[in-house]
């Protein structure tokens, strides 16, 4: 009976893993079969450089290097200011943080990943633009406000797995480094951080995804104007937000046209992980 069981429980497993490829499988085949054929018939180079985006204009301009370029730098001031908050926050927890109060903050850093990204931005809107506003000019919706926010929202991602990596460092390497005559600071920082460097750039890449994928909290603090990037305080408008803006309306050409944006959001996520792999590769040899 327990040799069935095992059989069977065997492939219920391999199902469940079959399952999660088959999954991914036709995500891929969904937009890379919607989203090509559009992406040839406008022109690659028009599609991915051009810097016009008129999907009412006869003929139509379906440019979104602007929303490239916007992803990119709301992404990259998110990883800019959350990344060295997540970090350091994740080594207080971990070897700083006393009992007492590491039973308030670990739960206060857990209640940031459930608040929903739609309470992040009437925040945004509320608090954060005001204060831009008053405080760096511009009209307050802008990159620096969407990169701001961002970069409060992939902490708790990166806090939780930084942490987690810190903690299973073997305690010898902590205690060797002070036999040597280290400092608690020093052994911290450079013998238990590097070796749970693999953890931590998961932690980043983890936070990355969550930036470049984050919509709705960015169409409100964003500004959303199809343009090249000005500056930190002009407005920008995403990959993300420019589908969830336009697809309730779109239709034909437009449509297609928004489905091949996500084909490039795709591949951007894609490069990311796979360029973490590599990396992570290397530093494991």
């Amino acid at each position: 009976m327990n040799h069935i069981k095992e059989f069977v429980m065997k492939y219920v497993f391999m199902i469940a893993a079959l399952f999660t490829i088959v999954a991914v499988l036709l995500i891929c085949v969904f937009l890379f079969a919607n989203g090509l054929p559009v992406m040839k018939e406008i022109g690659f180079d028009q599609f991915l450089a051009g810097t016009r985006w008129f999907p009412n204009n006869v003929p139509a301009e379906f440019g979104i290097l602007p929303m490239i370029m916007g992803s990119i730098s709301v992404t990259a001031g998110a990883i800019v200011i959350g990344v060295p908050v997540g970090i350091l926050t994740a080594v207080y927890l971990s070897h700083y943080c006393p009992a007492v109060i590491y039973r308030y903050i670990k739960p206060a850093v857990e209640l940031l990943a459930g608040i929903p990204s739609i309470v992040y931005g009437f925040f945004g809107m509320i608090v954060l633009v005001p204060f831009v506003r008053e405080f760096f000019g511009g009209n307050g919706k802008s990159v620096l406000t969407a990169s701001i926010l961002l970069g409060i929202m992939i902490l708790p991602t990166i806090i939780g797995v930084s942490e987690a990596a810190l903690r299973a460092v073997p305690d010898q390497y902590y205690e060797g480094a002070l036999a040597l005559g280290a400092t608690h600071e020093r052994s911290i920082f450079f013998t238990v951080l590097p070796a749970a460097k693999s953890g931590i750039a998961a932690a980043v890449v983890l936070g990355v995804g969550r930036a470049i994928g984050e919509t709705m909290a960015v169409i409100m603090v964003a500004g959303n104007q199809p343009r090249m990037p000005g500056g930190v305080l002009e407005g920008v408008r995403t990959m993300t937000a420019n589908i969830v803006i336009e697809m309730g309306y779109a239709a034909g050409q437009h449509r297609q046209a928004l489905i091949a944006t996500g084909v490039v959001l795709f591949v951007f996520i894609l490069i990311i992980n796979l360029t973490f792999n590599i990396v992570k590769r290397r530093s494991d040899i």
